[in-house]
């Protein structure tokens, strides 16, 4: 009867450890997966004060600067985003959205390419009083937004 108590024990012991390898395998994994899909924020004076690694992808946001919007040929399009006190060339390959203006807030996903912000994605303000919340933060930060008054 001695025997058949410790077999059991062990046989708990080893069903508790198993269960732990597999939930730590199963952590790391999905910590793995989600790797690529993380984009941080980053403001225009933090890309320039602390350039991002080589292919790293990530989000840039600020106001689109008055007169640097460029439409080239086909879809293509050139303009600086800035929170002010630094300004990063963008280069954007698609359609706008149809919000998206000189001097208004954008947020856009993309990496970084000879020096401009060559984005994949852009999304832009929906309405006169809308800025995405780390576009807000960052322009806090610089001492430069003004809450609107509704």
């Amino acid at each position: 009867m001695a025997g058949l108590k410790g077999l059991k024990k062990k046989r708990r012991i080893q069903l508790i450890a198993f269960a732990f390898v597999l939930l730590a395998g199963s952590a790391g994994l999905i910590g793995y997966a989600f790797q690529d899909g993380i984009n941080f924020f980053r403001s225009p004076s933090q890309v320039v004060s602390d350039p991002p690694r080589a292919g790293e992808v990530f989000r840039i946001g600020g106001l689109v600067e008055k007169g640097s919007l460029v439409r080239g040929q086909g879809e293509t399009v050139t303009f600086k985003v800035t929170d002010t006190n630094e300004a990063v060339a963008v280069s954007y390959t698609g359609v706008l959205p149809d919000l998206f203006a000189e001097g208004a807030g954008m947020v856009g996903t993309g990496s970084m390419q000879d020096g401009r912000f060559v984005a994949s994605e852009i999304l832009a303000k929906h309405d006169e009083s809308y800025m995405p919340k780390e576009v807000v933060d960052a322009l806090k930060a610089q001492g430069v937004y003004v809450e609107p008054v509704n």
